[in-house]
Order: C-alpha cells, then sequence, then structure tokens
C-alpha cells in the first residue's frame, strides 16, 4: 500500500523536513500540468474539456445510477460511462476526460480485473484522465458541516491515492452544480493545496455584472484570519458545466452531429464551425485571458463515449483546417485551462464575502433547501457525531489500523454530503435509501463504540475484556430507548471533546422513583423526573414505555468516560405537579405571556429581553413556465407575500420545577409545541420544538418559522456562520459585490445557517446567538430579530429538476419533526468570556457525548462489573481555544491527528493569540513515535506543497506565500487564529 512506503521513513522527531518523503513512482508519468498542450500566446485559446456530471444519488439512488436501473425515470449508468471512456481515450491519445465522484470511481474500480486497471492507471499517469475535486462526492456548500467535508475529501483522496499514485492527487476544486457557494469551501480547499476553484452557479444579477466588466475569474480570499494562505484563484463558469448551445453530441442530446461528407445534402461543417466559434468569442470577450474553457458534457453524459469525441475530433480538425490561423484548439482539462491563465501573468480581482444566497432568476431564490427535509439534516449532524466517537475509540482502544466497517461509515458519510443528499434536494424515496445507507452504518458504529470501551475498560484495569453487553439508544430524538425504560441500566458516557463537560443526561424511563449513583464510590447524584412532553408521546409509531426522562448533570472528563448506575428504589412516585408560575435561574425568567408568546427576561442584563414565537409563510404555487410564477419547493423558497402568518393565540402550558431543570411544555396547536427549558447549571435556554404533522387539506403548502424577537438595536446587520467555522456579517438587502435589485424580499434574505446565528447591539456591548442541531435557513428580517425556518411541507414542485413536491410523509401522515434550539447572550464587555461560552456550546452541539447502555434486572446487582470511573486519554485538556478535529485510524498504529485554533483573528484579545501544544504530551496511554505535518487533505507533506502564486489588483500588499521547508521542531506546534494542522503519527502503547 503506498500509504504505507509514505509512513515508514519517519523521523523520530515530530518535523517538518526532513528524510521522509513521497515514494519515488517509477514509469513514464507525464500527469498533471507537464501534460498540457501547450498554448499560443497569440491566439484564442479553446479549451475543450470532456466531463460528466454524475450525481451520487438524486432522482435515483447510488445503486441505481451506478448500475443503470429504473431508465424510465432516468436514463443514467455509471459504469457504462466509465466503461466507455477507458476505450474512448485508447482510441485517440490525444483525448482527454475528468472525473470527479470517487464514490462512482470505487464502486466501478472494485469490479474491474487488473487488465483494465493497469489502462487506467496508465491513462492517469499520462494525463489524459485527470481527478479533479476528488472527494467522495460533489458536496454541497451551504447545509454542510465543515468537519464532514475535510472528513470526505480525506477519505475520497486515500482511495485515490492507494490505487494510482500521486497523479490521481486533485490539484482543482470543481463545484459546478452546488446551489450557492460558501467561502468556508473555498479556504478548505486552500488547506489542500489546491491551485484553484472551478464554480458553476453564481447569481443570476452577480453573473451579469461579472461579465459585463470581466472578473468572472477572482482571487478569493476565504479567510481573514488565514491571510494569503487561504487565498484561491476562482473562476465561474460561463455556461455552468453545460456546452455551447447546439454542440452536444451525447445519446441524451437531440443536436445535430458534425456531418463531413461533401456529398451528402446534411454536410455541415462550415455552418457548425461558424456557429461554434461565434458562441467562442463571446465567450472570449467576457474574460480577460486569450484563454477560455468550454464544459463539452453534462449530466451522466458518455454513456456511449465515443458519440461525443467522435465529434469533437471532427471539430477539433475542422476548426484547425478553416480557422487554424486564428484559434488554437485542442482537448484539455481545468488544471490545464487554469495553468493557461495563472502564465498569462495578470493581474486579478478579489472578493472576501460569499456566494449566498443563489438566485438563478428574479423570483427563484434557492433558499428553501437550506431547511428542505429536517429529519435528514439531523440524521446526518447524528451519523458524524458517532463517526467522529468511532473513529476515537478505534484509536484509544488498541485500534489494529484496519476496519470495513468503519470503512463503510466514511463512505456513507461521503455520500451524505453531496449536494441533493443533505440538502433535501432529492425524491422521497432517494432520501429513503440515503437514510437506510446511513442507518446500517450507524448500526455498526454504535457496535464498534461498545466493543471499543469494553477494551478500552480491560486495559485501563488490567483484565480481560469484560463479559458484559452495551446499547446505544439512537432513538433518544423521541425520547425512546428500550434499554432503559423497563429495567435498570449502567450508563457509561463518553465525552469526544478535549475538555471535561458537565452535561445533562436524559434517560427514557417509567414513572418510578430512581436514584442516579456513581458505580465506584456509590455516591448519589442529584436528579429528577420530567414528564415527557404530550406531543413528543403522540409522536406516529413511537413505540416506547417511557412516559418519563431522568435528568441528571454528568461530569465526563476529556476525551474520556465516566459511568452512572440509573436504580428504581420505588414505585411509589408522586403524581407530577404542573404549575404556571415563571421559570427562572440566576441568569434568566422566562414566562408565557397573555398573548402566548414565550418572555425570556436577562437578569444581569436589566435592558435585554426578547420574545418568541411561531409563525408560518404560505408557499407560493404557480406553473414555472415563467419566473413570476414559481412556486416554493425542495429548492425555491418562495412566499405567498413578504409577511408570515401568526397562530391562533395559544396559552395552553404547563410549568415542571425540579433541582436539575426547570421546563415550560407549550402547546401552539395540535401540530406545533414546544418545551422551554433552563438547567441550573447552564448559561443558555433551549428551545425544544415539535413540528408536524403540517396540514394541507387547505391545499396550500407551509414553511414553519420560529422568530427570537429581541430589543437589541442590530441595524440591519446579523451573522451567520460558514459551513460552521468562521462568521460572515450580513446585511439586510444588500450584496457586498453588486447593487441588488430584490424582487422576493424574504427569500431574498434568508442564508444558510449550519450551526450559529447572531446579532450584535454594539451600542449596549449586547450579543444574540441562537445555536442549531442541524442546518437550516435563517434571516433577521426586523433589528433585533433572529428567524429561523424549521419545517416545510410544500405541494408543488418547482421545476428545478426533482420532478416532485416536498410533502415528506412518515407513517401514513406528514412528518413530524424535533428538534433544538440553544439560546445564548448577553453583555460582551467581557468579551472573552463571552466568546469561549458560545463557542464551547457551538463545540458542545456538534460534538455531543455518546452514551451506552448496560440494561440489568430489576434486584440483581452490576457491582461487581469493571465500571471504575471517571477515565481520561490525555494528560490535559487542551487550551480553550484549541479543538481536536480529528483522531482517526490510518494503518497499523498510524493515526490522523487534526487539531484546530477555533478564535478568528481579533474575535477575543485572549483567545486570538496563537498558542502552543506539546503533542508528546497529549495522549495519556500513548507515546508518540513519529509525527510529520501533512495538508488538511493528509495526503501531501506540507512543505511540498508549492501552489501557483497569483497578482491581486488592488493596492493592497499581497502576503507572499512561502514554500520553504521551516527548521524542524520537536513535539511542539504553534496554532494560529482558525488554523487546522494535520498529522500523521505513529504511536506506541506507554508502558508504565
Amino acid at each position: 500500500m503506498l500509504w504505507l512506503e509514505l509512513l515508514l521513513p519517519f523521523l523520530l522527531v515530530c518535523s517538518y523536513g526532513g528524510a521522509a518523503s513521497l515514494p519515488r513512482e517509477t514509469g513514464d508519468r507525464r500527469c498533471g500540468y507537464k501534460a498540457c498542450p501547450a498554448a499560443d500566446k497569440t491566439k484564442l485559446n479553446i479549451h475543450l474539456v470532456p466531463h460528466t456530471h454524475d450525481d451520487v444519488g438524486w432522482l435515483k439512488t447510488v445503486d441505481q445510477y451506478f448500475f443503470g436501473s429504473r431508465s424510465n425515470t432516468q436514463l443514467a449508468g455509471v459504469q457504462y460511462i466509465l466503461d466507455s471512456v477507458v476505450q474512448a481515450l485508447l482510441a485517440n491519445p490525444e483525448r482527454r476526460f475528468m472525473y470527479v465522484e470517487t464514490a462512482f470511481l470505487w464502486k466501478w474500480w472494485v469490479r474491474q480485473n487488473e487488465r483494465t486497471k493497469g489502462i487506467v492507471r496508465d491513462l492517469i499517469n499520462q494525463g489524459q484522465l485527470e481527478i479533479i475535486g476528488g472527494g467522495w462526492s460533489m458536496n454541497d456548500e451551504a447545509v454542510t458541516h465543515y468537519q464532514s467535508l475535510v472528513d470526505q475529501y480525506t477519505w475520497g483522496f486515500r482511495r485515490l491515492y492507494d490505487e494510482f499514485g500521486t497523479c490521481a492527487k486533485p490539484s482543482i476544486g470543481w463545484q459546478i452544480d452546488p446551489f450557492g457557494h460558501s467561502r468556508e469551501q473555498a479556504s478548505i480547499f486552500s488547506q489542500l493545496g489546491f491551485d484553484g476553484l472551478f464554480l458553476g452557479r453564481i447569481d443570476y444579477q452577480d453573473k451579469q455584472q461579472r461579465l459585463e466588466n470581466k472578473s468572472m475569474e477572482f482571487i478569493w480570499k476565504s479567510s481573514p484570519s488565514l491571510g494569503a494562505k487561504a487565498d484561491l484563484f476562482t473562476v465561474a463558469m460561463y455556461n455552468t458545466y453545460s456546452p455551447p448551445p447546439g454542440f452536444c453530441f451525447d445519446v441524451l442530446c437531440r443536436d445535430e452531429p458534425i456531418n463531413d461528407d461533401p456529398r451528402s445534402p446534411d454536410y455541415n461543417v462550415p455552418e457548425r464551425v461558424n456557429k461554434f466559434l461565434e458562441y467562442a468569442r463571446k465567450q472570449a470577450s467576457q474574460y480577460r485571458t486569450n484563454n477560455i474553457i468550454l464544459t463539452m458534457g453534462e449530466d451522466f453524459n458518455y454513456q456511449q463515449a465515443e458519440m461525443w469525441y467522435t465529434n469533437l475530433d471532427r471539430l477539433i480538425r475542422y476548426v484547425r483546417e478553416l480557422r487554424g490561423t486564428e484559434v488554437n484548439i485542442f482537448y484539455s482539462t481545468p488544471s490545464c485551462y487554469l495553468k493557461a491563465v495563472h502564465d498569462a501573468n495578470l493581474e486579478w480581482p478579489t472578493k472576501d464575502d460569499d456566494f449566498f444566497p443563489y438566485a438563478s432568476d428574479a423570483h427563484s431564490y434557492w433558499t428553501g433547501y437550506f431547511t428542505s427535509r429536517p429529519s435528514v439534516k439531523y440524521f446526518e449532524r447524528m451519523g458524524n457525531n458517532l463517526l467522529q466517537v468511532t473513529k476515537q475509540l478505534s484509536v484509544l482502544s488498541n485500534f489494529t489500523g484496519h476496519d470495513e466497517n468503519l470503512e463503510r461509515f466514511r463512505e456513507a458519510m461521503g455520500i451524505m454530503q453531496h449536494h441533493d443528499a443533505v440538502t433535501g434536494t432529492e425524491k422521497q424515496a432517494v432520501a429513503s435509501d440515503y437514510a437506510r445507507i446511513l442507518y446500517e452504518s450507524m448500526v455498526t458504529g454504535s457496535e464498534t463504540v461498545a466493543e471499543a470501551v469494553r477494551n478500552w475498560m480491560a486495559e485501563n484495569q488490567n483484565r480481560t475484556k469484560p463479559a458484559i453487553k452495551m446499547f446505544s439508544c439512537m432513538q433518544l430524538n423521541i425520547s425512546s430507548c428500550p434499554y432503559t425504560e423497563d429495567q435498570n441500566s449502567m450508563l457509561t458516557i463518553y465525552n469526544p471533546l478535549t475538555f471535561e463537560i458537565n452535561t445533562p443526561i436524559r434517560v427514557p424511563v417509567k414513572k418510578a422513583v430512581y436514584k442516579v449513583s456513581d458505580p465506584t464510590d456509590s455516591s448519589s447524584v442529584t436528579s429528577q423526573l420530567v414528564p415527557i412532553a404530550n406531543s413528543v408521546q403522540q409522536i406516529p409509531q413511537r413505540e416506547s414505555k417511557a412516559t418519563h426522562e431522568l435528568v441528571f448533570m454528568a461530569k465526563v472528563p476529556a476525551l474520556g468516560y465516566r459511568s452512572y448506575k440509573v436504580e428504581k428504589i420505588s414505585e411509589n412516585y408522586y403524581p407530577d405537579s404542573p404549575s404556571s408560575d415563571p421559570i427562572s435561574n440566576k441568569l434568566f425568567e422566562i414566562y408565557i405571556d397573555e398573548n402566548g408568546k414565550v418572555v425570556v427576561n436577562w437578569k444581569k442584563e436589566k435592558h435585554m429581553n426578547l420574545v418568541q414565537s411561531f409563525h408560518y409563510y404560505e408557499g407560493k404555487t404557480g406553473n414555472n413556465k415563467v419566473a413570476q410564477n414559481r412556486s416554493s419547493g425542495a429548492y425555491i423558497f418562495r412566499p405567498n407575500g413578504v409577511d408570515s402568518k401568526a397562530f391562533v393565540k395559544s396559552t395552553e402550558y404547563k410549568v415542571y420545577k425540579g433541582d436539575v431543570v426547570q421546563e415550560i411544555h407549550q402547546t401552539i396547536n395540535e401540530w406545533v409545541s414546544q418545551v422551554i427549558r433552563i438547567y441550573n447549571e447552564e448559561q443558555y435556554v433551549e428551545f425544544d420544538w415539535l413540528v408536524g404533522p403540517i396540514p394541507v387539506k387547505d391545499n396550500v403548502g407551509k414553511e414553519i418559522v420560529t422568530k427570537y424577537s429581541s430589543n437589541l438595536q442590530s441595524k440591519g446587520e446579523f451573522y451567520t456562520d460558514s459551513n460552521g467555522r468562521e462568521m460572515l456579517k450580513r446585511q439586510r438587502s444588500y450584496r457586498p459585490s453588486w447593487n441588488l435589485k430584490l424582487e422576493e424580499p424574504v427569500a431574498g434574505n434568508y442564508y444558510p445557517v449550519t450551526s450559529k446565528i447572531a446579532l450584535e447591539d454594539k451600542s449596549r456591548y449586547q450579543r444574540l446567538s441562537v445555536i442549531t442541531d442541524r442546518a437550516q435557513g435563517g434571516t433577521s428580517m426586523r433589528d433585533g430579530e433572529i428567524e429561523l425556518m424549521v419545517h416545510r411541507r410544500l405541494l408543488h414542485d418547482d421545476a428545478f429538476g426533482v420532478g416532485e413536491a416536498l410533502n415528506e410523509e412518515a407513517f401514513g401522515t406528514g412528518l413530524v419533526v424535533r428538534g433544538s434550539h440553544y439560546l445564548y447572550g448577553g453583555s460582551t464587555k467581557n468579551l472573552d468570556s463571552f466568546m469561549l461560552a458560545e463557542k464551547t456550546l457551538q463545540l458542545e452541539t456538534v460534538l455531543r457525548p455518546w452514551t451506552l447502555v448496560t440494561p440489568f434486572p430489576y434486584g440483581s446487582t452490576i457491582d461487581e462489573l469493571p465500571f471504575k470511573t471517571p477515565v481520561t486519554a490525555i494528560n490535559n485538556s487542551l487550551r480553550p481555544n484549541v479543538h481536536l478535529l480529528t483522531l482517526e485510524p490510518w494503518a497499523m498504529n498510524i493515526v490522523i491527528l487534526r487539531l484546530e485554533h477555533i478564535f478568528e483573528k481579533g474575535e477575543s484579545e485572549t483567545y486570538s493569540k496563537p498558542v502552543e501544544i506539546n503533542l508528546q504530551g497529549l495522549l495519556a496511554n500513548y507515546n508518540i513515535l513519529t509525527c510529520r505535518e501533512t495538508t488538511l487533505g493528509a495526503n501531501e507533506w506540507v512543505e511540498n506543497v508549492k501552489r501557483m502564486q497569483w497578482r491581486a489588483k488592488s493596492n493592497e500588499i499581497v502576503e507572499k506565500l512561502k514554500n520553504d521547508t521551516p527548521n524542524p521542531i520537536d513535539y511542539f506546534v504553534t496554532l494560529n487564529p482558525m488554523e487546522i494542522k494535520t498529522f500523521l503519527i505513529t504511536l506506541e502503547p506507554r508502558r508504565e
């Protein structure tokens, strides 16, 4: 395996340079920029780029797309594309092809014989077949979390490197179909070592202006914190990713082929050449160099590749013969185009914001998918949570380095990042298949976690692995767990974060009196029994005996676990005694006013308050034939009017108070309800909302929002996160890049909220944030107000391809969705402590503790079982501004270690400073034998990266990137604000 070749020559110190290097590969290799045809500085260079865009699920499932089944839905079979392209490339060495989706490439590759594999390796080595992007799928950029994005690129790169070597190492980002583009995505690409990025979809007004002023190509300054290291040259495509009109030569197309028989009445060479060059010159007139890229392909094209190539061969031949003195036309790839543009040595405009929201016309804002299929979005977030836990525990429990179940889990999560998966823009049958794929991996992942913890317990106590069973509760989102409802249990709680947490644990149980204790010394832990809300108990097909939740605060060490014993001690539980009093702790007082709205008053901030309420928009309906008649659908959010509708006033609620938590159970109507809770030891307010089934008997689709309306003077500004990382300032009804004309004032102000949205009142030094448990659409339509869309059910398609309405149902009725918002706010006069608490809460929401349950019958004892806790895997918690992003098994005794600085430049006086970490002292039970830094994708030594240098067209002084090798250092690593550093390390168990 090449990865083992790469890792063997490590030095015994953590260094950036030295003897270790990528293996020297034999054979004739002319891949990458060396394989590029020469551009002519005196002519228009036309780069013909044959390509296919293969969605990893959309109208058909992943398997149906690969094998070509369900042709009545869509005529698409990826296996035939790859078969056909390989043969077509062999027929003519001038031909080129690029491929993107590693998920499909791998599925095809494992079915090939050695002869075919050798041919493909040769085609890659000679530059005829170029791998672009390299991720497991072409991911969405609005609703994906950066941790999952890093993972899916890392795993895609791993498969490519193992099988094809360095010539398959991607250097170009190819995001031609996602519905808007994030700044963090560009930052990730720069940290992967990419030279450039190609975009397909940008707002129609933005595109029009860029074409007019020739700014379709620019330097994207993707991170104010990382500076020039995150600058990325970006190309916005002229025709998205389609060929010139009239020049699609696929079996799926209807355009006329090139007929070069002069005796034929259909002979058309001069006409076709002239039309082609007319289009090429028009495109060239709106770009800055004498190079243009023409994407010769479309969705699932090249199933009969020779149809494309025969016509392209003729097009090249006759353009050369008839107009060869004017133009230089040839087969090319995105990297060859980028090289030619780079060689022009021009100065380029810059951009430092993002490309959200995306509109394809004045009435089609693609902001609905920020919320579409909210249960899928939550399931994906749960999947990431469990995947990180699985990877960490695989390392910490004496991993073996290879696990097929873990590989499938990585691949399942890679599929979920696809721009028609987590986005919710797929057909219902495909969404169900995505859920199947992820569920199967989560089941095996939970089994791996249980096995790993049992191994870890045995190692910590020098004994054989305990013969106990441990289970994960996979339905806690509906307050159900069969392992805790009818028996006593031991809860083993694992904390994937590198700081100690004091977190609420909620255990579904039947009404009774329970005792929670530490199994080591039997000391009692304060607990409280709280009724499960009636609306939750009535969720369709919820089969659970639990009527209550046992709540207690668990103190779990950093990167470690702790066990708690839960025992029923009496059936004589006193009846629940709800009241209507306000709930309050040292920070908040919360009550329901006479209008049914939730009022939150801050105690320390005397003049800070808000009200929370639910509202809904009616989805616009139309025939979609013209822009003005666009319907709201899976992609598009288009409300019928600018004002949301309030629900009928409701004051039905109950209040429950105890020593751990205080809750208000509020019923808005028969399909909207929520629980507002404050924990006595926490600094946030939790809004646990439940929406559905959304009624549609009136034939009106509805889009449900919650509003947090505060008295902050935000002056039309608010902030949203970019893929869970850096924050971007938004200004209502404004775009930094062009003069906005807005005909959809609500949809045009919606932005993706991956995990956080915030307001600031700078005059009073106050801030309000809402942290979400999944990606959602959000905005601030009024000063002081945060609006988040939580669920949507629509009855009409929006005519952008999915072909069915977003009318989700489950168990014969509309889908019920449950989720949480975490409201955090207050004074920012002590900005350091405020921002640290906010970021900590954000981390705890993304990487929640994972609970394993060991059930045992009533009346039995488990005192003899090995639950000696707490146990931690690190010597000392990392600094508060450092997060362990990845701890992942990679090969025998070799792991990926990623550390990140979680503060932005200038965000905090204390925590935005560089921080030094001693890697050798990090893991408690392991010595680090070797350590070497790689790029973010773990497929290249960091000192070997030599990215293209670009010149910015501005008066600023652009920092020059340094590619020279720093001096070797020991195990001490310095992280600057927002910096992620990736290491391949070898571990050895520490012997006492």
